[in-house]
């Protein structure tokens, strides 16, 4: 059951402008220790220091903040509170003592999680490939609504040229019924086709990569983050790694409004299997391989369920290599008949 919104207090919010960067202490000051670059061209994503002009780096010191000294033993965010989709200078260089400092104009965000998301996401693509030589591709799908759908067409799509694919579903909040992506994953080679003016032979279906599949799930994946797994594993897709998803497969649609303007979702509609059985309500989907996520190796920059995923597709490829199609040789209709196989007068 849901409940939100009604009569309820709202607190006086004070908006605290963010810039997209880790910080460290070092030298009597904050220094930058990671700038996430974001997507400037997207306004959901825009990071505050890089954009054109700011080029903000890691290393630099965020020496002052509006003329006001920024140390050590301050609260940073408190220099920019209320700050958010403001301008805001700041002064930032390459040394404690100021020496070689600039000033540049930056708006700090309201939010940085967008960022934070987007560099995890392609620091996995980054890491898939480089564990992989370029072979696999890497796709993370948050939900299986609007974001899970358009991660889905941006990042498998684009990556048709790979030889396998690790399908990253956690942390999934569901949203509807993928079979979509489920069915796509799923597609087998039927043809090829030549071109006379020549090039590279296509495939049919388009849009696809053949070989290997591996799904990571965890614990925090549910709802839709259910039915994924669940449908990849129904149609042979490939094996899943990781924790078991939480379990969850129910939808609530209506959202009856209350007196007071709150809402109240209790849940209408269950999904069960072919079987006759609820199979993954209060069940959840279990891996083929389970593999726990270690928050210590995490911190060495290490992603156990990650890399197990790519150990498996890797062994699969090292055993049933890709193979490339077999252009059969072009009748030549203008040969002549053999001798005595036409008919007689």
């Amino acid at each position: 059951m849901f409940i939100g919104g009604g009569d309820v207090p709202n607190p006086n919010f004070v908006a605290v402008g963010l810039l997209g960067a880790d910080y460290k202490l070092e030298n009597g000051r904050y220094r930058f220790a990671k700038v996430f670059n974001g997507e400037n061209w997207n306004p959901r994503l825009r990071a505050p220091l890089t954009q054109p002009g700011v080029n903000v780096k890691a290393g630099d010191y965020l020496l002052a903040v509006n003329g006001r000294e920024v140390r050590d033993s301050d609260n940073v965010y408190s220099f920019f509170e209320s700050k958010a989709g403001k301008q805001v200078v700041i002064k930032v260089g390459p040394n404690a003592d100021g020496t070689g400092a600039r000033e540049v104009t930056v708006v700090p965000s309201g939010n940085e999680l967008g960022l934070r998301n987007l560099d995890w996401i392609e620091g996995n693509r980054r890491k898939v490939s480089e564990l992989s030589g370029g072979k696999l591709a890497y796709v993370h799908l948050p939900d299986t609504a609007n974001g899970g759908y358009i991660n889905f067409t941006r990042y498998y799509f684009a990556q048709t040229d790979k030889q396998g694919a690790v399908i990253d579903e956690r942390f999934n909040n569901g949203g509807f019924l993928a079979d979509y992506v489920a069915e796509t994953l799923a597609r087998k080679k039927l043809s090829n086709v030549y071109f006379r003016e020549g090039g590279q032979d296509l495939t049919s279906p388009t849009g696809a990569i053949y070989g290997p599949k591996v799904m990571i799930v965890n614990e925090l994946a549910g709802s839709g983050g259910d039915a994924l797994p669940w449908y990849f594993r129904k149609l042979n897709v490939g094996q899943i790694v990781g924790k078991k998803t939480w379990g969850g497969l129910v939808a609530s649609f209506p959202m009856p409004m209350l007196m007071d303007g709150g809402t109240v979702r209790a849940p209408d509609a269950a999904i069960y299997g072919l079987n006759g059985a609820w199979e993954v309500e209060n069940v959840g989907v279990s891996p083929d391989v389970e593999v726990e996520f270690d928050p210590a190796q995490w911190r060495q920059g290490r992603d156990p369920q990650l890399e197990k995923a790519v150990a498996l597709l890797m062994e699969e490829l090292k055993r049933n290599p890709p193979q490339p199609s077999k252009r059969p040789a072009f009748p030549n209709y203008g040969k002549p008949a053999a001798a005595g196989s036409g008919s007689g007068n």
